[in-house]
């Protein structure tokens, strides 16, 4: 089929390179020459595992094509995607700009008929806008059909989500779309699993939801954990306990520092958005977004009463920047935050991440406090103290010889619970994580490191 996806953004590029692994002939249109480009030598602008040799693969089988000419892009399409930015406004609503322009600028260049998507995640009611925008820009209305068709991919592994989706949705009342829409989709539903049609208005509100929902269950559990840490009860035991319940499940479970990324904040406060605008009290939004905010500060916090509020002259390492492994996207990352309130308070910070650090080194290029170490050894150079943002696998079973003779005191402040309280506290380090016992070393640390450090022989 001749697609072509407007938009070379996290869903646009990986939703075309997909569309043409599987045989499509893809088009994709951005206005940013310079990442144009950058996609024609088969680069690629974000960090998303197996997307860069998927798409060296299909630019050489000349599948995929990119160019910055919305005429040249629209020209053969059946089908366009429109995968643009709908960033939230001062209100928390999502920007329609950019889509709703490129829609004005389609109704000029469509001579035939043509299903055009609605990829980004986008308010209830916008297939109807955008609708409306072609018929006001002159576009006959036998010539289109408007379709939601909302993503559903988890950076990381968004390149298997996308070929094996564990379900596809698409919006549409139109017999002709969904005929094209369903062969569209037939190769990557070949193992059984379901495409649902339903209205425009269902499809928009399922992303939502959905996202919504899952940003509830993780601001739930981290109440759940901070609760275990005042009564003296293990969330970990806690988690494993309701998991097992079938009506419950294992995922989105985990207590950490707060979700963040690009799709849960934004998508929240734009369903919260909607139901304001329907006149609808949505208090359990209201209550997700407040947890969440509350549990970015939860490790600055713990750091600032070890110290005995005594944070200047410190210096802390900070291992994971970005809002989740496997990516290098930082957008409302818990890093960031911590990071912000360590320097405020005077403490030298020596940040690691595998991929995210240039995009945090431009957010701080001017802080003379924020250090970006070489590797996760590097960062712990002279460290009173390191904190665990983000739980990369490399971190997960480091050194602990050389973590300890690299740190002033062995002090961890974890924010996504990596390690066992056995194995920390048969390392003799002290650990603070979320929603669990803290573990003392023999020693306090902030009164006699030399003495610990004698004691170990080191």
């Amino acid at each position: 089929m001749q697609l072509t996806i407007i938009g070379t953004g996290y869903v646009g590029l990986v939703s075309g390179t997909c569309f043409a692994e599987m045989g499509n002939s893809v088009v994709c249109v951005d206005v940013n020459a310079e990442k144009v480009s950058s996609l024609r030598a088969g680069k690629t602008p974000i960090y998303e595992p197996g997307l860069e040799p998927l798409l060296a693969r299909n630019i050489k089988e000349k599948r995929i094509r990119f160019t910055t000419s919305l005429t040249e892009g629209v020209e053969q399409a059946q089908i366009i995607f429109l995968a643009l930015p709908t960033p939230p406004g001062a209100d928390g609503a999502a920007d329609l700009g950019f889509v709703l322009g490129v829609a004005d600028e389609l109704a000029k260049l469509i001579t035939s008929y043509t299903v055009i998507v609605n990829k980004s995640t986008v308010p209830v009611g916008t297939a109807e806008r955008v609708r409306e925008v072609l018929l006001a820009g002159g576009l006959d209305e036998n010539l289109f059909d408007v379709v939601s068709n909302p993503e559903f991919l988890r950076e990381g592994v968004a390149v298997e989500d996308f070929l094996k989706p564990d379900r596809v949705v698409v919006g549409t009342q139109s017999s002709k779309a969904k005929e094209l829409m369903e062969e569209l989709y037939y190769p990557f539903l070949r193992q059984g699993n379901p495409i649902y049609f339903m209205d425009e208005r269902s499809a928009e509100m399922t992303k939502y939801a959905a996202n919504s929902y899952l940003a509830m269950r993780i601001s739930f559990m981290n109440e759940i954990a901070n609760l275990c840490a005042r009564s003296g009860a293990d969330v970990d035991h806690v988690r494993i306990g309701i998991g097992s319940d079938s009506r419950i499940g294992k995922r989105f479970l985990f207590p950490g520092v707060g979700y963040g990324g690009s799709c849960f904040p934004k998508d929240v406060q734009a369903l919260h958005r909607t139901a304001q605008e329907f006149d609808y009290d949505f208090q359990i939004l209201d209550s997700v977004m407040k947890v969440n905010q509350c549990q970015k500060g939860i490790l600055a916090a713990q750091i600032r009463d070890y110290f005995g509020n005594n944070l200047s002259g410190k210096t802390i390492a900070v291992w994971g920047l970005a809002f989740k492994p496997e990516t290098d996207d930082i957008r409302e990352a818990p890093a960031l935050e911590l990071i912000r309130e360590l320097v405020q308070a005077g403490v030298q910070v020596r940040a690691y991440d595998p991929e995210a650090m240039p995009h945090v080194q431009r957010i701080f290029a001017n802080q003379q406090q924020v250090y970006f170490a070489k590797s996760l050894y590097d960062a712990l150079e002279q460290a009173d103290a390191l904190a665990i943002v983000t739980e990369w696998a490399e971190f997960r079973n480091p050194n602990f010889e050389q973590v300890t003779r690299l740190m002033k005191w062995p002090a961890i402040f974890d924010g996504r619970n990596v390690y066992t309280l056995a194995k920390m506290e048969r390392l003799n380090f002290y650990y603070q994580s979320i929603g669990r016992q803290t573990v003392h070393p023999e020693l306090r640390p902030a009164f006699e490191p030399d003495t610990f450090v004698r004691s170990r022989g080191l």
